[in-house]
């Protein structure tokens, strides 16, 4: 919770109108309804976000409930939940029969009914995700989920290429960028010019005035070295 707190206040300082969205890390809310309100409740303060989302189904309906009726906005995620990705096999698309698709969507429900604003679905078949999207009140975001959802998510540093290669990635992942690569390449550059002294050249050094350097270079002549 502590560290989750560090980067919130770090996204807190630097958003002017975005409506931030902190997640409760493992362990701080799967206890009781009423562990889940209070880590819920100092996120927000100590934070400074204006909504918390947690991950899991019907069963944390009523810790969802506790926390909008404390006046928190909750933000929902089922299908591929992360944090207990160890219970479901690994990291696994989840909805593939008609028995767990329909489990998604009761799960879908008691979320929404226990009063999120919206939810995540994760890993889960384009054509379930967008059924379950039509019969709910509240928007989906999808994230490896097709484009039946209402809005879409990615992993930031996964979208923009920030990852050296042989990294593992999720199908529903699209590079949009090669962040790392250009990374190692202005190193490389940087390493190479410093090397060759090319760099600082003079559009990057401060000038002094002629004469004033040529007084610096007399006044140095009666110093000596130790």
């Amino acid at each position: 919770m502590d560290e989750m707190l560090l980067h919130c206040r770090s996204v807190a300082r630097a958003v002017k109108s975005a409506f931030t969205v902190a997640d409760l890390p493992m362990g701080s809310y799967e206890v009781s309804p009423e562990q889940a309100v209070q880590s819920a409740i100092r996120i927000v303060k100590e934070g400074r976000v204006q909504s918390i989302k947690l991950e899991g189904g019907a069963e944390m309906a009523p810790s969802i409930k506790r926390i909008t009726q404390a006046g928190i906005p909750v933000c929902g995620h089922i299908g591929l939940t992360p944090q207990r990705q160890h219970a479901l096999g690994g990291f696994r698309v989840q909805g593939k029969t008609t028995a767990s698709a329909v489990r998604l969507l009761k799960d879908a429900l008691a979320v929404q009914e226990a009063g999120a604003f919206m939810m995540v679905l994760e890993a889960v078949p384009a054509e379930i995700a967008a059924l379950i999207t039509k019969k709910l009140r509240i928007p989906t975001i999808g994230i490896g989920a097709g484009n039946g959802c209402s809005g879409q998510v990615l992993v930031q540093i996964d979208m923009t290429g920030n990852y050296p290669p042989g990294r593992f990635l999720p199908k529903f992942v699209k590079k949009y960028g090669d962040v790392w690569g250009e990374a190692i390449r202005g190193i490389q550059q940087y390493r190479d010019e410093v090397k060759s002294r090319a760099y600082p050249s003079e559009e990057y050094t401060y000038p002094i005035a002629k004469e004033e350097l040529a007084e610096f270079e007399k006044a140095i002549e009666h110093f000596h070295e130790k």
